[in-house]
């Protein structure tokens, strides 16, 4: 009797764990990260049984998600590094990750949260962080942003201007261009002032991460815990 061929399985185990990862992701997005295993499995097609088998908890799924954003947002910078202007493509770069906080609900919630305990999104937190330097280095030699902007700055700016037309994002969805362009304009050396706080260094902005990982995953797990518990009422 002839089986399936290992390469063949482990195709279609890939396959598997593609369909699951981009039903998560696209539940994620539209409802956060309270969305359960169940509408996950649903959009998928298959059972809550398979997504545990790929995925041992919410938090390897989150984890696996937020892996695939960070690339994502890095090789869209990665792709700015030689462009003509360097202004141009810092604030493209910045453009890039406020759309994506926008339109993904889970990227921007387990951004600085549930997932930067995993060594992988820790991996691809720290590449991003080089890409964004990379860029703000361009623009300051350059002269077009202050002296004194890092790319930690630039992450964490970017998400104010999503966070700061987020309460109007229903009825006014682009907002955030606005925002993003008044702290574009706020980058500019013309009639800047010296700051009165150093940026967070490399190390701060990881322990931040690190300090908001561990309040998300617990809380995490109590979600988890409480969907449990409504399903064996159930």
């Amino acid at each position: 009797m002839t089986g399936t061929p290992p390469g063949r399985l482990r195709a279609d185990a890939a396959h598997n764990r593609r369909a699951l990862l981009d039903a998560a992701a696209a539940t994620f997005a539209e409802q956060g990260m309270d969305a359960s295993i169940a509408q996950i499995a649903a959009r998928a097609g298959v059972g809550k049984g398979t997504v545990f088998r790929h995925f041992a908890t919410k938090s390897q799924l989150v984890a696996a998600i937020l892996c695939d954003r960070l690339n994502e947002f890095t090789a869209a910078g990665a792709a700015l590094l030689d462009a003509a202007d360097p202004e141009s493509a810092l604030l493209e770069f910045m453009t890039t990750g406020v759309q994506m906080q926008a339109r993904d609900r889970c990227f921007c919630e387990a951004g600085t949260g549930i997932a930067h305990s995993d060594p992988e999104v820790r991996a691809g937190s720290n590449r991003l962080l080089e890409t964004a330097e990379a860029l703000t280095d361009r623009a300051r030699r350059q002269g077009t942003v202050r002296a004194d902007i890092t790319g930690e700055d630039v992450l964490l700016l970017s998400r104010a201007a999503y966070e700061t037309a987020a309460p109007m994002g229903e009825g006014a969805p682009d907002l955030w261009r606005r925002y993003l362009h008044v702290i574009f304009d706020g980058l500019r050396p013309e009639a800047a002032r010296p700051l009165p706080h150093p940026a967070p260094t490399s190390a701060q902005f990881t322990a931040v991460m690190d300090e908001s990982a561990t309040s998300s995953e617990a809380s995490a797990l109590r979600s988890e815990h409480n969907s449990a518990g409504r399903r064996d009422v159930s």
